[in-house]
């Protein structure tokens, strides 16, 4: 009596994770509405309308948070209105699916040097020539392009200079 009911919820457990496992898409197949709005987010930026690209871009990743390609121009979106902690972000979400992607790599050492992180890239900047071995890599050659040029001047507000009160008599 006892082996049946082990026998039967032994069954019904091997059921249950064959069924959930048949109906899982294949990592490298993204859902084709995702990719329809990842081309419109793309189509949308470069129109210069940034807001329409963004709302598209997110609403892709909503659809299927694997699609890489919307992190990677969502980063770019970001970089363009200086915020590169958002980029970097967003980099990172794209080399969780893909570690080894040349342009999120690079987007996000550009974002960390825009930052003052110079370290961190040039570990980005290892991982890119190591991708990409002997050959001349353009990613390499970009990243350690801006690697050399640093981050950008940071500007710190001033106050204008305080005229003293004289007393009035």
């Amino acid at each position: 009596m006892r082996v049946t009911a082990i026998s039967a919820a032994a069954a019904l457990m091997v059921l249950s994770v064959s069924t959930s496992l048949m109906a899982q898409r294949p990592d490298a197949q993204i859902d084709p509405k995702s990719l329809a709005l990842l081309q419109e987010g793309r189509l949308a930026r470069a129109a210069g309308n940034l807001e329409g690209a963004q709302d598209a871009l997110e609403s892709a990743l909503a659809v299927d948070p694997r699609n890489r390609e919307a992190y990677v121009v969502l980063a770019e979106i970001a970089r363009g209105r200086g915020l590169p902690g958002k980029a970097i972000r967003f980099y990172s979400e794209a080399l969780a699916l893909e570690p080894n992607d040349l342009a999120a790599l690079r987007g996000q050492g550009e974002a960390l040097v825009a930052k003052g992180a110079t370290t961190k890239a040039k570990d980005n900047l290892a991982k890119i020539r190591t991708i990409c071995g002997a050959g001349a890599c353009n990613d390499a050659t970009v990243l350690a392009a801006s690697i050399d040029k640093g981050p950008p001047p940071t500007t710190t507000a001033q106050a204008e200079p305080t005229k003293p009160e004289t007393a009035k008599p």
